[in-house]
């Protein structure tokens, strides 16, 4: 069945919103996905997949194509530019951080397609007398240095995918009409504003031709048309044949009669299929020639298959996420009880950075598997709150409302815990319940199953009192030591005492707060207690819908967001801001 998420009240009016705090508003709230390889279903700025969808939501909803979701597109685009425009300086740094310090390929392209078109391009500033005072920034730049960053085995640059999806973000005209209403184009011109895309992509280009092994791995890696649309859609002009026989692009002359390179004498590349060929002798050609799996499943023979043995093959050349999203696949040919094939995938398990392997529990049938795929993502939420936290000693109180008003909110709240909890040391991880009367909870193991064993017990009902949940923590005998830095991230929908009431209720029992943050999880109405707590103690606020932990990319970065714990309290938005300020700005290598 489908859920129809609604978008929950803002934490401040826009007017009083600084660029800091819209940042950190479109890092907790921006799980939306910008594109999507399936049709899919739009109702109120919302994708939803279209198989499995509800009745109620297939009536109201307007199908969507494979392809770009517009609407969410338009909402991060603006939301960048937005920022772009309060602070330049803030989005050069974010733009950097994003492709430097997280794998979220969709704003990747987002932010390098901004700064390739934005105003800051090094022109001269000139004197009354017309002469050159000095030069402006160069932004366009970074945006070509992040085209252009290259990190070996990395997933912090742009794939071919990505390059191509920047020229195609902008060229859709809901995102060139808001690039020219900034400023940032002709507004007489039909053509959408590309800045120095076309010179960032040819220059990519460029430097594959001149490293033919970059070339040809990713033709193994299966982007062979995707660099062909890239070459078409920049006007690239290949320097060598070479560069079309790796591709196996069979040319033929431009109308203009100009084309010089690439028309006689080629030995395109061919991928020929394995018919004819034995499972054995598939086996050794995958070995020997090094094939990935993208280069084999469609070259197999219709008798043939894919089978254990070619699958055994190509696991050398599957990532850690391909294992992963694979499993149901090893189980069915029963991969998983192969020695060897199972301590890589158990690698693979240890090393998730998301939490998708929840879905894929799904499609598998042994109860063992399930656990495992459940331990991976415990571990993506542990991986993310070390990153967090790996610079300061943080100790977290999580205040989980249970009161009436959750009446019809509480299993939301409950699986959102479940999905985070276990990624935090037990012995820096404090947990109460509150109504009126606060109750303190411990998980009997640090996993998953032993999160949903603490909470299955909670039931809505009762008044509400924050304070209460504080006072039982205090009462179980939580200290925190000086050094350490506390953030509270309450869970609820802020329903109940005055906010000043809860803060002296932290500073009654010696809690220093560095930090409050919000999880929101509203069943009727909100109210405002944790915000005005956060204003009379004057620490940093930031909240995130429940709604962005059911999204498997979402959650580690949301927790690095929220645990980014503050130099010092009040001493601005979060501490997180401050660390995407201290990132060096990408240069272009000359």
């Amino acid at each position: 069945m489908t859920t129809i998420h609604h978008p929950t009240p803002e934490t401040l009016p826009e007017t009083q919103r600084g660029p800091a705090e819209k940042l950190l508003d479109l890092v907790l709230g921006g799980s939306a996905h910008l594109w999507h390889n399936r049709p899919g279903l739009e109702l109120q700025g919302v994708w939803y997949p279209a198989r499995g969808a509800s009745a109620e939501l297939v009536r109201r909803g307007t199908p969507i194509k494979p392809g770009l979701f517009v609407p969410a597109a338009v909402k991060l685009y603006r939301q960048l530019l937005d920022i772009y425009q309060l602070n330049t300086d803030l989005m050069a740094h974010f733009a950097s951080y994003a492709l430097t310090q997280t794998d979220w390929r969709d704003l990747q392209v987002a932010t390098s397609a901004l700064m390739l078109v934005q105003r800051h391009s090094g022109q001269p500033v000139r004197e009354e007398d017309g002469s050159i005072a000095f030069h402006d920034d160069d932004l366009r730049a970074l945006g070509e240095a992040m085209v252009l960053h290259y990190e070996r085995k990395s997933t912090r640059m742009l794939t071919p995918k990505a390059v191509l999806r920047v020229a195609e973000l902008l060229e859709t005209p809901e995102i060139a009409r808001l690039n020219r209403e900034a400023g940032f184009g002709d507004p007489a011109s039909r053509k959408p504003p590309l800045g120095r895309w076309k010179t960032a992509a040819t220059r990519w280009l460029r430097t594959r031709e001149q490293n033919p092994s970059q070339l040809q791995g990713l033709v193994k890696a299966g982007y062979k048309t995707t660099l062909q649309r890239l070459a078409r859609k920049a006007g690239y002009k290949p320097q060598t044949q070479t560069f079309f026989e790796v591709l196996g692009w069979k040319q033929k002359q431009a109308p203009e009669g100009h084309r010089t390179v690439g028309l006689t004498g080629l030995t395109l590349v061919k991928r020929e299929r394995f018919d004819g060929l034995e499972e054995a002798e598939i086996c050794e050609r995958i070995v020997r020639e090094r094939l990935s799996y993208k280069e084999v499943v469609g070259r197999l023979p219709a008798g043939v298959g894919l089978t254990p043995a070619i699958l055994a093959a190509l696991l050398p050349s599957l990532s850690n996420k391909d294992l992963l999203l694979m499993t149901p696949t090893l189980e069915e040919l029963g991969l998983m009880e192969d020695a060897a094939v199972r301590a890589r995938w158990d690698e693979a398990v240890r090393a998730a950075s998301d939490q998708r392997a929840l879905n894929i529990a799904r499609n598998v049938r042994g109860q063992a598997l399930k656990t495992k795929l459940e331990e991976a993502s415990d571990n993506a939420a542990r991986a993310a709150v070390a990153e967090a936290v790996a610079e300061t000693d943080v100790r977290v109180m999580f205040l989980i409302d249970k009161s009436g008003s959750m009446q019809g909110a509480i299993e939301q709240s409950k699986e959102a815990l479940t999905r985070i909890l276990a990624g935090f040391p037990m012995d820096k991880l404090h947990v109460a319940s509150f109504d009126t009367v606060g109750t303190v909870l411990k998980p009997k193991a640090a996993s998953r199953t032993g999160v949903q064993h603490m909470l299955q017990g909670l039931q809505a009902g009762g008044g509400t009192t924050h304070a209460s949940g504080v006072q039982a923590l205090h009462r179980a005998g939580m200290r925190v030591p000086a050094e350490a830095k506390l953030i509270v991230i309450v869970v609820g929908d802020e329903e109940g005492e005055p906010g000043a009431q809860l803060a002296r209720t932290f500073i009654e029992c010696g809690y220093t707060v560095a930090a409050l943050a919000l999880m929101v999880s509203v069943a009727h109405s909100r109210g405002s207690t944790v915000r005005s707590c956060a204003s009379t103690l004057r620490v940093p606020f930031s909240e995130v819908s429940v709604d962005q932990f059911a999204d498997p990319y979402q959650v580690p970065r949301v927790l690095k967001a929220l645990l980014e714990a503050p130099t010092a309290a009040g001493a601005g938005p979060s501490g997180w801001v401050e660390r995407v300020m201290r990132t060096p700005l990408l240069k272009k290598v000359a």
